[in-house]
């Protein structure tokens, strides 16, 4: 897709399968065991089995290799293997991957897929232990000196200028947690099942970096997510109903770095995911106002409400008032921060549940579900849909 014209990729291809393991705070198995639990329960939700499969799509930050997964899995020859670069960023990416291999022919049936022990294993929130002499180490290395060493860190910088411009108090950032613990709180799946919260609570926990509040942090968590991606007509033959990719879009904006991108001309905003926006809209030919749920990547709150306001759900400054009157249903499996936080691959699993009518949370009538994946890095997006939707 070219951020300048619509692409032909829509309605092409589908997710036909979603598999995860459990989600804890230990899991006491290797990722690579993670992964494969994960690809196996996706296959046998699609009605597949591994020797079906020729494609492998996954993170760069990823240490079970395609080859080893494959094997391990009981797979045969792969006529495809991809890697997304960026973290969270490459969540909805990897689907759009699989999707252009099998809408050219590249490969029929592709399994894509994230596991890690990231609460028992490498936090990733415990921030740079080292910087690598790369252009990436050089990037961080203007932030290190001054404390900016943790995500909480160089998001809380973006946070400060949002609530400065839009004189708001660190409470806008509550709503957004409070619908996601709303949710998780009726998901049995989700580590905070049955613990919603209240903004009270919000604001009663403690300071990580001011704005940011441990409720407005997600969780850390050990577990793997897999989803299967085939072609459109190959998937209405399939047990389940297909979540056809109507749109699939990366997007890197103009001065961007990983995460401290503080050289804009302004903070308040995502132009990443606005790149993104603009990609699925035009693609789709949909508007915010054909969209019935939105999964939005949520480890921390105040770039959930930046998105709602780049893809055009309400204006700059009112995305709080948005998520408080619940206008759009958010994040119904609980998010990242009351689910799990599995880089945004569980967050797919939950779009796609809505669109077969399966959530626990499941929105009557649900046809066209807007997902997106990690935000302050370059970063992808899909909308899913009915067959035909």
């Amino acid at each position: 897709m070219s951020v300048r014209r619509a692409d032909s990729l829509g309605g092409r291809a589908a997710i036909v399968g979603i598999g995860a393991t459990e989600f804890s705070k230990d899991s006491g198995r290797s990722e690579l065991k993670l992964a494969v639990e994960a690809v196996g329960a996706a296959l046998d939700d699609a009605g597949l089995t591994p020797a079906d499969v020729d494609g492998l799509v996954t993170f760069t930050m990823d240490t079970s290799p395609e080859i080893t997964v494959a094997q391990a899995a009981g797979m045969g020859e792969l006529s495809f293997f991809s890697r997304i670069h960026y973290g969270g960023g490459a969540a909805c990416a990897t689907v759009q991957q699989a999707a252009l291999a099998v809408a050219s022919g590249v490969a029929d049936v592709v399994v894509c897929y994230r596991a890690f022990n990231e609460r028992s294993g490498r936090r990733f929130g415990s921030g740079v232990q080292h910087r690598d002499p790369t252009a990436e180490g050089t990037a961080l290395g203007w932030n290190l000196p001054f404390g900016l060493l943790t995500p909480a860190s160089w998001v809380a910088m973006a946070a400060q200028r949002y609530l400065h411009t839009y004189n708001l108090t660190p409470e806008a950032f509550g709503h957004v947690a409070v619908t996601d613990r709303r949710h998780a709180a009726r998901n049995p799946a989700a580590y905070f099942y049955e613990k919603p919260i209240t903004l009270a609570d919000h604001a009663a926990s403690r300071w990580i970096v001011e704005p940011l509040r441990l409720l407005d942090c997600c969780q850390e968590t050990d577990g793997g997510q897999a989803i299967v991606v085939t072609g459109a007509e190959r998937a209405r033959d399939l047990p389940r109903p297909p979540a056809v990719i109507i749109a699939a879009a990366q997007g890197a904006g103009r001065a961007q770095e990983q995460m401290t991108s503080f050289y804009r001309d302004g903070l308040t905003g995502l132009p990443e995911m606005d790149v993104v926006a603009r990609q699925l809209w035009r693609t789709s030919g949909l508007a915010p106002a054909d969209i019935d749920v939105g999964i939005l990547y949520d480890h921390f709150t105040p770039f959930v409400l930046m998105q709602l306001e780049e893809f055009g759900f309400c204006g700059p400054g009112e995305a709080a008032d948005f998520v408080a009157d619940d206008a759009l249903p958010l994040n119904t499996h609980g998010g990242q921060l009351g689910e799990a936080y599995l880089h945004g691959m569980n967050g797919i699993a939950e779009a796609v549940r809505q669109i077969r009518g399966t959530s626990v949370n499941q929105i009557p009538g649900a046809a066209r579900t807007l997902v997106t994946a990690g935000t302050g890095v370059p970063t992808s997006g899909l909308i899913l849909g009915t067959d035909g939707g």
